[in-house]
């Protein structure tokens, strides 16, 4: 009876680590990647317009991770005053995207994507800032090193402290890793300062509004064509302003009539027949 009992344990425990072997083979092969969502307050999350669950969300487990791609990522929130938001978002084997949203009104939103993808030399390192509005300045550890867009090569293997100041907005601090043999992408979001917002009064709009319409319009028969962008697309907004709802994207190549221009902003037609607003900065009139 006694030697029966052995046999079972030691037969148990073979199984047991067979198992575990198992596991862990899955894990370490594993072609997926997995995805992290966080919100304040909290929201539905959509990934391909399928529902993956509420925020705080972590698509973690290896029989749950994603495959590699990229993907539309949208959230919800909860409250049906404030706007969703909507991005791509680039899941790569092994290793885990992180996506930060903090709704607010009136150009408060802020957030980032945080994302690594694997470069083909592993001695090197990257660090690729993007940020919405562009064209803020960067801070490494409080060492500047550029304004974004920002591609900046080899910084150490190690914790940093990633800074976002730009005139108008409230600055952003992130926590990044960059690791050895991948390309770190940071998206930053950023809110805009009330301090430093003008809003017109009715009368100056109604002035605006007469001036526009004595004015010939300077886009009549014109066209664009979309140039590069950071990200591989360009947002398309329902009015001139980056925190108009978005309308849908385009991407780098395309050309579109132009029908309107107003500060820095593009009114084009898409294929659809419906109109939208582009940043000119990613655009070029032909």
């Amino acid at each position: 009876m006694k030697k029966v009992v052995i046999v079972f344990i030691i037969s148990f425990i073979l199984a047991l680590g067979l198992f575990s072997g198992i596991q862990y083979y899955l894990i370490i092969r594993s072609e997926k990647g997995a995805l992290q969502v966080t919100s304040s307050p909290v929201s539905k999350v959509y990934l391909n317009n399928a529902y993956i669950g509420q925020t705080p969300l972590c698509v973690c487990q290896v029989s749950d991770m994603v495959a590699p791609g990229t993907y539309t990522i949208r959230l919800v929130p909860l409250d049906a005053s404030l706007q969703e938001f909507q991005d791509k978002v680039t899941i790569s084997s092994g290793v885990l995207t992180v996506v930060d949203r903090k709704f607010g009104k009136n150009g408060q939103s802020e957030g980032s994507i945080i994302s690594l993808t694997p470069l083909s030399d592993k001695s090197q390192s990257q660090l690729l800032v993007v940020s919405f509005p562009q064209g803020a300045q960067v801070l490494l550890d409080d060492q500047n090193i550029g304004i974004t867009p920002l591609l900046f090569n080899n910084p150490t293997a190690s914790d940093h402290d990633l800074k976002l100041i730009k005139d108008g907005y409230n600055e952003k601090e992130i926590r990044i890793r960059t690791p050895l043999g991948y390309k770190l992408t940071v998206t930053a979001y950023l809110s805009a300062n009330i301090a430093s917002l003008h809003i017109p009064t009715a009368t100056a709009s109604a002035v605006q509004v007469a001036s526009a319409a004595a004015t010939p319009n300077p886009a009549q028969g014109a066209r664009v064509v979309i140039l590069s962008t950071p990200t591989g697309f360009l947002r398309v907004h329902a009015g001139p302003s980056l925190y108009a709802t978005d309308v849908g994207e385009v991407v780098p190549g395309k050309t579109y009539s132009l029908v309107d221009v107003r500060n820095g902003w593009y009114e084009i037609t898409l294929a659809d027949g419906s109109a939208g607003w582009i940043s000119s900065q990613y655009a070029k009139r032909e």
